[in-house]
């Protein structure tokens, strides 16, 4: 099952992305640099949707109950090699079909 994301913004380049897992709210601030939409080949996505897709890819790798307070895309990018690749996946992938 996908976990869904609430994500506001806080301020330029800072999103705080909340969620519910295992019963607990789970609350993160997101940072990103502006240049990573050119560097992900997403020079036309908007920043909400690159901190949402990288939310979902995070999520696959770990549990989003041991997310960190602070997400600073940039180590996101350093510490995965598949990152990249991965999160431009996320972006074209078609949104579930609401529940009728």
């Amino acid at each position: 099952m996908s976990a869904s994301f609430d994500i506001t913004r806080v301020s330029d380049n800072e999103y705080r992305v909340r969620t519910e897992a295992e019963g607990q709210s789970v609350e993160s601030l997101f940072r990103m640099n502006p240049d990573l939409l050119g560097r992900l080949g997403a020079p036309d996505a908007d920043e909400v949707t690159i901190v949402e897709a990288t939310a979902h890819f995070l999520a696959r790798h770990q549990s989003v109950i041991d997310f960190p307070p602070m997400i600073d895309l940039e180590d996101v990018l350093a510490t995965y090699d598949d990152a990249p690749e991965q999160i431009q996946g996320l972006l074209t992938e078609e949104p579930p079909a609401p529940d009728a």
